[in-house]
Formats: structure tokens, sequence, C-alpha cells
């Protein structure tokens, strides 16, 4: 078994062989949030690898620093780093626009922040509902909000929501995720329509139940391990660079008529 490295070393995997190179990506500028760690991590990597021009933000400080240290380390071109809370709307558009002054326009917007902490449906109060709302959804439409003119000026974009398989599986415990969840794929669909006829595509990436550090290290037990085993068609578990490869896909010209839609990687639960 091979041992990935940097914020999700640990986590075992079988080889999968190189990714695939999209010639596209090549100097584009592409910003992910939540890319400190996690599903973020990898992809701020990817693309790194890919040779575009990466920006992201996160509220751990100590983790981007690292994450972009080590690339810079690998000879990759260090990432732009900016610390910024997605729940803060104004703030958050205004680190965005800071990131276009300085790398130019953004044409790959990955909006992967999101919290799946656990929540009791039965006492969670209005102010806890609306935080986790805006952590897990608002900030998808106000990321958009800053960078569509830009997209629109330079003539293409491709935005990647990221939903959950949590909207389609019977799971309890995290209403207001799911709930957010459910509502990236409507947002999803509409803007598309939008923002097609710019040229900016809209898609939503749906990962199954991925093996973070975070989930190995808090969700992960014999039970869900039972679990996993009984609802996937495949066999083994996910890992960041499974969807990683289809967050480059999606980025990338080869889908450049790919818009509207659900991408799903989840080894076939849904």
């Amino acid at each position: 078994m091979e041992h990935l490295t940097g914020p999700n070393s640990g986590i075992a995997r079988p080889p999968l062989g190189d990714f695939a190179s999209y010639p596209s990506l090549v100097g584009q500028v592409v910003f992910v949030s939540g890319g400190a760690s996690g599903l973020g991590a990898e992809f701020v990597e990817q693309f790194a690898r890919q040779g575009s021009v990466v920006a992201f933000a996160d509220v751990d400080d100590a983790a981007a620093v690292a994450l972009a240290d080590r690339l810079e380390q690998l000879g990759l071109r260090r990432p732009l780093y900016r610390h910024a809370d997605v729940r803060m709307a104004s703030a958050y558009q205004e680190v965005l626009a800071d990131i276009a002054a300085v790398i130019g326009p953004i044409s790959v917007l990955v909006n992967n922040a999101a919290n799946d902490e656990r929540h009791d449906s039965t006492v969670i109060d209005p102010s806890k509902w609306s935080d986790l709302l805006a952590v897990n959804l608002s900030h998808h439409l106000f990321a958009i909000q800053a960078v569509a003119p830009g997209m629109r000026e330079i003539g293409v974009g491709s935005i990647i929501n990221l939903g959950s398989v949590a909207a389609h599986a019977p799971f309890t415990g995290m209403p207001a995720y799911i709930a957010a969840k459910a509502a990236v794929e409507g947002l999803t669909r509409t803007l598309a329509r939008e923002l097609g006829p710019a040229r900016i595509r809209v898609n939503c990436v749906i990962p199954g139940w991925v093996m973070t550090v975070r989930q190995l290290r808090e969700r992960v037990t014999e039970q869900t391990e039972r679990i996993l085993d009984e609802s996937q068609c495949l066999p083994g578990r996910l890992i960041p660079a499974d969807v990683a490869r289809l967050v480059l896909w999606l980025g990338a010209a080869d889908s450049g008529m790919c818009t509207g839609q659900n991408w799903v990687v989840d080894a076939g639960w849904s």
C-alpha cells in the first residue's frame, strides 16, 4: 500500500497511477476555499502540479503555511494564501478581489469550504442554524458573485461546487449540513443557466465518505466501516485523490461542454 504525504499523510491507498495532465490548466488562476487541509489541500496540490496559479483561503493559518511551504519545497509554484472566514460574506469577497488583483482574474473557482459538525434538530437554535448554512451553502453564492465579473471579462470560467453524498443517503444528526448540501445542487443548476451565456460553467461534485485525516480521527469506527462495506458497490475507501481527479477534469477545457450537472464519486453509494 502507498501512503499519502502532506495534509493527508497516513491515509493508505492502493497505487492508482499518475494523474492525467491537462494542458489547459497550465497558467490558469485557480481558487480553492477551505484549502488548508482535507479535500481542499488535495485540490490545491493537484492544481499546482498541473501548473496552475493557485490561491486558497482558510482559517487555519498554520496548516495553510505548512501546505504552501511543502509545495514550494517540491519545486511547485507557491500557492497564494489568504486568511478568510467564508461566513463573513463582505470580507470574503474583499479577499477574492485582492487575490484577483495580485494574480489575475480567477478562472477556476472551487467552493470547497464546509463543516459537517453534528447537531440535534430538536435543540438547534436560529443562530447556529444560520451559521451552519453560511459555512456550508451561502459562501458558494457570494464567491460566485465576486469572481463572475472577472470570468465574464476573460470569456471563460469553471465553477465547481462541493456537494455531499449525505444529501442522498440516510444520514441523521446533521440536518443543517444535509439541507445545505442539497441546496448546493439547486444553486448549481440555476447558476449554470444564468452564467452559461458568458461561457461560465457551474458543476457540482458529490463525494461519498472520503477518508481524510479528520474523518479517520473523528468519525470512522468499526460500525461505520461496516456501513461503508454494505453501502458501496466498490470495495475499498475513497481518498481525497479520487475526488481531485474529477475536480481537475471539470476545471480543464476537456469538460468544456459540461455544466449544470451533479458528478458523483462515491464508490457506488448513491
